[in-house]
């Protein structure tokens, strides 16, 4: 009955994750995701005979209602860092399995110790990065890459001492806890120095490749314990995470040594390329010049970024499409894949709000479109729309693949300020003979517009 159990539970899995992959039905993916992970844990549970059922219940609940808590009160505009914590969780998890194993396994069982001291080494990068790459998604600490002198090697070294002292405790198991001890602390530092070296624009690359070390430190874990669904569900996620990671590669145009190894310690001189003019000042209009602009399009090409979702301004988006389909225009809403520091966020933030999927185009799709487009409105994206990833080699973002916004016949920007993006770059956008700024909370300025709209076109 545990086999079929966890049978069952595995093809759950399988089928959740091809669910996932389609936004129609990614809730009905999630919901089988959890029922298989409830199978799998009753069966486990039956299985063993001495259990303390009262612990295990009361982590279950309070595991429970920090979930609710969490799916319930943090924002969207929160997610890329919360699933950057969700990983770390994952990873501590496994580190604290195989730190209790530990010291149940026998100095002779050669397998399980490299197998153990390979799950305390993913689990704590895994966790200790995930920290980090918290901290850099929320902005509590700078999100261009901290790069140390040699930190490759340093870094290296730090990976031999800390494998070497795992391993050793089979030699010295009467300095076990002292030997543990250093290793952990040494894969820690690891975590944090090899996430420090990654840069803001990268992070959605950081994120996919962190949950795949934490479902690859789960099977691990499985292997530890025995549990053929622990090993099931760890490589699911694994591979699963790695697939991303690769496409996410793909799409940033990074390779991935890259961001495993880190970036090269380099200076950019941004202020000597910047495509700023010397005397700069922003053509800047208000809604009802914005209303005329776009009352005229007949094609609209709309790309969101991470500050329409800081504004919340997705439902007075989709308010914006409708209207502009009901005037005539043909409405397309472009979507890099890294767009909301992390892959699918203006995906779920846009059908949140009740814009079809058919509207959705990634940039293969969009770029050769946009030299036809009347009016590119651009909410609250800036690295993604950013021409310097193809003209400035001496920035982070060079390589990147980017929507080509300026190539439309009229740039439209709503935005609070001419700040840069993530990555820390002058947008060379801003600074285009067709680019024009609506400057402001961009929930209230596209109210504003969607106003004008009704005010003079009252069918609209």
């Amino acid at each position: 009955m545990l086999a079929a159990a966890y049978i069952i539970a595995s093809t759950l899995f399988i089928i959740s994750i091809k669910l996932l992959s389609k936004q129609n039905y990614a809730r009905l993916g999630n919901g089988l995701s959890a029922l298989a992970m409830l199978i799998a844990m009753v069966a486990t549970m039956m299985q063993y005979t001495v259990l303390n059922y009262e612990l295990v219940f009361t982590a279950i609940g309070l595991g429970f209602l920090v979930g609710l808590g969490v799916a319930r009160l943090v924002k969207m505009t929160a997610m890329p860092q919360t699933v950057g914590l969700l990983n770390g969780s994952g990873g501590l998890a496994s580190l604290l399995v195989a730190v209790a194993e530990s010291t149940r396994v026998s100095a002779s069982a050669d397998f399980q110790q490299v197998v153990i001291a390979l799950t305390i080494l993913i689990g704590g990068v895994t966790f200790a990065g995930s920290i980090v790459a918290f901290l850099k998604l929320a902005r509590l600490m700078p999100s261009r890459p901290i790069v140390a002198p040699l930190h490759r090697v340093i870094n290296g070294c730090l990976l031999i001492a800390s494998i070497t002292a795992l391993l050793a405790i089979e030699y010295y198991p009467a300095y076990q806890v002292i030997l543990l001890s250093a290793g952990i602390a040494l894969i820690l530092i690891l975590g944090i120095s090899a996430v420090m070296t990654i840069g803001g624009a990268d992070m959605p690359v950081v994120i996919s490749l962190l949950n795949s070390y934490s479902g690859i430190a789960a099977c691990l874990a499985g292997f530890i314990l025995s549990n053929n669904m622990i090993i099931v569900g760890g490589a699911l996620v694994g591979a699963s995470g790695f697939v991303l990671t690769m496409i996410m590669c793909k799409s940033m145009n990074r390779s991935l040594a890259t961001v495993l190894f880190g970036a090269k310690r380099v200076v950019h001189q941004e202020a000597s390329t910047s495509k700023k003019p010397v005397a700069f000042t922003p053509k800047a209009i208000n809604p009802v010049d914005a209303y005329y602009r776009l009352e005229a399009a007949r094609t609209v090409m709309i790309v969101p970024g991470y500050g329409m979702a800081v504004a919340q301004a997705q439902h007075a988006l989709s308010e914006l499409g409708d209207i502009l389909e009901s005037n005539g225009a043909e409405v397309y809403f472009a979507i890099h894949p890294v767009a909301g520091r992390m892959p699918g966020h203006m995906n779920v933030l846009l059908a949140e709000a009740g814009i079809p999927y058919d509207k959705f185009v990634e940039p293969d799709t969009a770029n050769p479109l946009m030299p036809n487009i009347d009016v590119c409105v651009i909410v609250g994206a800036n690295d993604v729309v950013n021409p310097a990833a193809r003209d400035r080699k001496d920035t982070p973002i060079y390589g990147m693949p980017i929507i080509d916004a300026d190539k439309a016949n009229t740039v439209l920007i709503i935005k609070r300020s001419l700040a840069t993006g993530f990555a820390g770059v002058d947008n060379d956008l801003f600074y285009k003979d067709n680019t024009i700024f609506l400057f402001g909370d961009a929930k209230m300025m596209l109210t504003d517009v969607i106003l004008e709209f009704r005010d003079q076109l009252p069918g609209a």
